[in-house]
């Protein structure tokens, strides 16, 4: 929120004075002859002012109102002293009624005890006077005995009174046009302190010697209201004790009815109870013996102080501190399928495992490194497959660079923080929301903040949207909503469009995850902090969006950024040179949103992504700045976001001075790495990508570009040869493409097996070496003690055994991650060696070579990679790409092999090699391409024509590749008139 200044007159052009209210002295006001004396002395003056003036001005004057209505006569008559007597006897009547009026306004006010006295209009002396005679009439009761200054500041102006008694003005660009909201907020912030201030004495047990203070949360002021933090700050001299006003009143029922659940959300007239220490004008005691007030007021003090010994229990879950169930057991073998954990489930040994040297900030943010890990995949797969479909056979490689240094660290610490299955379950939670609301033709609801604890995924709505559709259920109140985990786990993709993609990490707080909806923010979000700090949480909160999985399009333009981020997600990222660029981009952005809204008729975007509407135009553009605003492009940033809730734009903003124009939220990033938002009540764990981590992240993109490296694509050696002649046999050889077999070790007995047969298979997979904290990550995604993690090491050392040489197979490499020896093969590298030694090696120069090293690879290929693992296990495999290496590699081994027996006009072998290499990779056009020149080379007409109707069949209603329609043209023109004819 946009900070506050004390609206106490300062001189003019001196700097604006902090947002410090200043304490006022509490006045407990006791009857006194003196106040009799005033009392009576006001009850005459009204009884001149309000009776005797009209009564005098009657008999004396006459009325107001004329006999007749002539206005010709008015005209033509003479100017006389009679005339000059009725027009001033005309507004002598004007002025009583308007200080009557400003009488009964006052009155009326003061008798309530609640709300703001209206303004009369154009009576600013005369409405301070009534105010001030009928204070000194009521002085004597205790229903509105302080609601007014003394009788001694009669004099004063009616500004000076009513300047900043208690309230502050907001600075905000054009903060005149709230001059009057301003003043009318101080003074019923003043009403409300002084009616406190002679409060009936707590109940029994809550006061002490009547010393307990209290404080009534003051109305808001302009568009911006009061909070514990601004509380604490004025009265316990430092904001961070909110807490402790929150304790003291979390779940006690207010006069209202409702109670106090979250520190950020309270509401004017509530009560607190303040803290022993606690000092300040605003504050009210509560003696033992008070005056008389109002018996609404009078019940409500009573009913507050009951409610201090008496919580309520088992209350909904706290938002700012979800209400947490039991975590499953994370230290038990793994018997049962289990989810991946987030980081607040990583177990205390794991986090002490500081020798391993992985970046904290990657294993400490479950969603990026999820993210960042999945976008990594992709881009290798697309790389693998751009340079598969760009050249031929032999000439290219499948085989990503090995990473080296940080930027192996930093996939290490993706591999091991990474949350895919959170991920999973966070979108199809929020797709099934809104096709569930879609299903009912209700909206979505604006929402500000998700937090996720424990799985469960708690939405907090910036206003009540009713009851929402199972099995989501209302949380603490009417504007949470809660999904738990075991009910999220019960949802399938949804058809319909991702409903809050601008939900983005923010930090944790016990236990629980942030996600803030920038989108929905109704103003600029701020973060002040040191460069560095804010450079760490902007560099997390960009990478995230740009390849979270809970969104569909999306653009985020980033400003002031030191380091390219664009190889992330060059089609969602996008970096401008300054902010005059950034003003002038937005400026058009807003002006089509708004009017593409208003053509259909939507009243924001959210309305835009349920219904026939979605999947249009309505992906959120988050903006970024980095870098420090001027003065005047901080105002006109301030315009452009006025209306950016319902736009689908939303900004985040660096500051220096943490006082930015427009701000609607206000955060800060301190060198230890808490973030915090004191206006929101939060103090988070913040999540950070520092600059080290960023440079690792970003070379791990670049290095999987397919325009990477020296020879314009991915290398095409393979990370690891074996020797395939009679003197290479290994010790110990694993079968993994196709059922999982080992020949040369003996079958592990009990329940360990299935663990050290996984262990093994993830080293074989990764040759260059495993991070430990890796390898357990993937045998234990909840979380495992360091010493189950070691005794399985031990377990897995053992049984691999040692070389002749007596060296252990298993071992540690100077990077400390684990490696297996060369006498350790899998077929996967011996497919990989005999296609590089035929492709690269002795088959370059002798054909007879070549062919049998590419026959004896084919034959090596059983089925899909580990076709029988156990149902729950190898998860780990949805982070690896050899998915698609093993399909790429098994149809550039029948490609190779085909065009080695067409050579000699062998259609038939060839053919052959090509069906078995389709039973590897049967999405694979080139095979089916190279499939139909065999086919062509036959001669046989109909042996061709079956095939292409097969391939037809199997296209469905997406039709054929253009490029196999254009091979089909070509060896078969009749075959679109026979494919008409089937259909």
């Amino acid at each position: 929120m946009p900070r506050r200044s004390s609206s106490t007159g300062s001189p003019a052009g001196s700097p604006a004075t902090p947002r410090n209210r200043t304490p006022q002295p509490v006045r407990v006001h006791r009857r006194s002859v003196g106040d009799f004396v005033k009392a009576f002395l006001a009850f005459v003056a009204l009884l001149v002012l309000v009776v005797g003036v009209p009564g005098a001005l009657a008999t004396q004057l006459g009325w107001p109102v004329p006999d007749s209505w002539d206005p010709q006569e008015w005209l033509t008559n003479e100017l006389s002293v009679g005339t000059f007597l009725g027009i001033l006897t005309f507004f002598v009547w004007v002025a009583w009624a308007q200080f009557t009026a400003c009488v009964i306004v006052e009155m009326k006010a003061a008798l309530s005890g609640v709300g703001v006295p209206g303004r009369v209009p154009g009576a600013g002396p005369s409405q301070l006077l009534a105010r001030q005679l009928v204070a000194a009439l009521l002085l004597v009761g205790a229903t509105a005995a302080s609601l007014t200054p003394g009788l001694s500041q009669l004099g004063q102006s009616l500004d000076a009174n009513q300047r900043g008694t208690v309230a502050a003005a907001q600075q905000t660009p054009g903060g005149g046009l709230f001059a009057q909201q301003q003043e009318q907020a101080a003074a019923s912030a003043a009403a409300l302190a002084e009616q406190a201030s002679h409060a009936e004495a707590a109940a029994p047990g809550t006061a002490k010697d009547g010393d307990t203070k209290y404080y009534r949360i003051q109305p808001p002021e302009g568009r911006h209201h009061d909070s514990l933090w601004e509380i604490a700050e004025r009265h316990l001299g430092d904001g961070r004790r909110y807490k402790e006003i929150y304790q003291l009143n979390k779940d006690r029922v207010q006069p209202d009815g409702s109670k106090l659940s979250e520190a950020s959300l309270i509401r004017p007239g509530w009560i607190m109870e303040m803290p022993g220490d606690a000092r300040g004008g605003e504050l009210v005691e509560m003696p033992d013996e008070a005056p008389e007030l109002s018996p609404e007021v009078e019940q409500q003090i009573r009913d507050y102080a009951r409610t201090g010994g008496d919580q309520a229990q088992g209350g909904a879950a706290q938002v700012s501190l979800p209400e947490q169930r039991p975590a499953p057991d994370r230290t038990a073998g793994h018997q049962q399928p289990a989810p991946q954990a987030t980081p607040s489930q990583v177990t205390p040994a794991q986090e002490s495992d500081s020798s391993f040297g992985l970046p904290e900030a990657l294993l400490a943010a479950p969603l990026l490194a999820a993210g960042l890990l999945g976008a990594l995949g992709r881009r290798r797969r697309q790389a693998m497959w751009q340079s598969a479909l760009g050249s031929v056979g032999g000439r290219r490689g499948m085989e990503p660079p090995t990473p080296t240094g940080a930027a192996a660290d930093a996939q290490d610490a993706l591999l091991v923080g990474a949350d895919p299955e959170g991920v999973r379950l966070l979108d199809r939670s929020l797709r099934g929301l809104a096709a569930s609301l879609a299903a009912e033709s209700r909206a979505l609801p604006t929402v500000y903040a998700a937090w996720l604890s424990n799985g469960d995924l708690h939405l907090q709505l910036a206003q009540p949207a009713g009851k929402p559709p199972a099995p989501w259920q209302l949380g603490q109140d009417q504007t949470f909503w809660l999904l738990a985990r075991s009910d999220a786990e019960r949802y399938e993709d949804a058809d319909t469009a991702a409903p809050y993609p601008g939900l983005v990490s923010l930090g944790t707080m016990d236990d629980s995850r942030l996600l803030l909806n920038l989108e929905s923010v109704p103003g600029i979000v701020s973060l002040s902090g040191r460069e560095a700090d804010r450079a760490a949480v902007f560099a997390s909160v960009a990478a995230e969006l740009a390849t979270n999985g809970w969104s569909d399009r999306m653009t985020i333009t980033l400003v002031g950024f030191g380091q390219d981020l664009t190889p992330l997600a060059p089609n969602r990222l996008r970096h401008l040179d300054g902010i005059d660029d950034l003003i002038e981009t937005m400026e058009a952005e807003t002006r089509q949103r708004r009017g593409a809204l208003g053509a259909t008729g939507h009243d924001s975007v959210l309305t835009g992504r349920t219904g026939s509407a979605q999947h249009t135009r309505w992906a959120p553009h988050l903006v970024l700045l980095a870098a420090q605003p001027s003065a005047e492009a901080a105002v006109k940033l301030a315009e452009l976001a006025s209306d950016v809730g319902r736009l689908g734009i939303g900004y985040l903003v660096g500051t220096e001075t943490g006082d930015l124009p427009g701000a609607a939220w206000e955060m800060e990033i301190t060198g230890e790495g808490k973030l915090l938002a004191p206006l929101l009540g939060l103090e988070l764990e913040a999540q950070l990508l520092p600059t080290a981590q960023q440079q690792a992240v970003v070379e791990l993109f670049v290095q999987a570009d397919p325009d990477h490296g020296p020879e314009g694509g991915p290398a095409n050696t393979p990370p690891f040869l074996v020797d395939i002649s009679e003197q290479g046999r290994p010790a110990v050889y694993a079968r993994l493409v196709g059922p999982y077999e080992i020949i040369g070790l003996d079958t592990p007995d009990g329940e360990r097996s299935a663990l050290l047969h996984e262990a093994l298979a993830l080293l074989l997979l990764h040759r260059e070496g495993v991070h430990p904290r890796v390898l357990s990550s993937a045998l234990w995604p909840r979380g495992v003690t360091e010493d189950v993690r070691d005794a399985l090491l031990d377990r897995l050392n053992a049984w691999l055994g040692t070389d002749p040489d007596g060296s252990p197979r298993l071992r540690t490499d100077a990077t400390g991650r684990l490696t297996l020896a060369k006498s350790v093969v899998s077929d996967l590298d011996v497919l990989r060696s005999l296609y590089h030694e035929a492709t690269q090696g002795r088959g370059v120069n002798s054909r007879q070579v070549r062919g049998r090293l590419l026959t004896d690879a084919l034959v090596l290929v059983r089925g899909p990679l580990l076709a029988d693992r156990p149902e729950g296990r190898y998860r780990w495999l949805t982070h690896e790409i050899i998915d698609a290496q093993l399909p790429l590699l098994v149809a550039d081994i029948g490609l190779a092999l085909s065009a080695f027996h067409l050579e000699k006009d062998r259609a038939e072998k060839a053919i052959e090699a090509l069906t078995a290499a389709l039973n590897s990779a049967p999405a694979d056009e080139r095979l089916w391409h190279e499939l139909l020149r065999a086919t062509h080379a036959t001669g046989d007409t109909a042996r061709l024509r079956a095939l292409a109707a097969d391939l037809i069949t199997r296209s469905g209603a997406r039709g054929l590749p253009p490029r196999t329609e254009a091979l089909l043209d070509e060896l078969l023109p009749a075959w679109r008139s026979g494919a008409v004819a089937a259909g």
